[in-house]
């Protein structure tokens, strides 16, 4: 199942050209071009990842991040914060608000597709480490705790 995307940023030049770097990617991709739509495409699209702008309409890019990572069910979502902004402060509010990474315009087709590939990665691993866990979780729940029957 190939990965999916949400590109999420106000001014549509933006969203072409990055829809464009990621073109030879084996993935799904999804646009939002304000914060609320992004909230709503998060829901319907469930995406692995999300190339977040930080200066968008109705809810900025701060504020979606921090709504997804305050919420159990969309906080493993990955946000790769795309902006404008690279102040000190910006870099701090993004990390405080939960992204995961972050990455100045001018975007670098070079540098999104490598830190796109290990975002991507990091998921995927994630997401097995947590099929993992169930799997142990439910053994321990039927079988009890591993290694229990040697101690009998």
């Amino acid at each position: 199942m190939p990965n999916r995307i949400l590109i999420a940023d106000d001014n549509i030049a933006n969203v072409e050209l990055l829809e464009t770097y990621l073109l030879g990617l084996d993935c799904e991709i999804a646009t939002a071009f304000d914060g609320q739509e992004t909230l709503e495409k998060v829901r319907d699209f469930q995406p692995d990842l999300i190339l977040l702008d930080i200066m968008m309409p109705k809810l900025n890019g701060f504020e979606v991040c921090q709504t997804l990572k305050s919420n159990p069910d969309t906080a493993q979502i990955m946000v790769l914060m795309v902006t404008a902004l690279n102040e000190l402060g910006d870099i701090e509010r993004a990390v405080e608000a939960g992204c995961d990474d972050f990455l100045s315009k001018p975007v670098n087709k070079i540098e999104l597709l490598k830190r796109v590939d290990n975002m991507l990665r990091i998921h995927t691993i994630t997401d097995e480490l947590e099929r993992l866990r169930t799997y142990i979780d439910r053994m321990e729940a039927t079988n009890g705790p591993l290694g229990s029957h040697e101690r009998e």
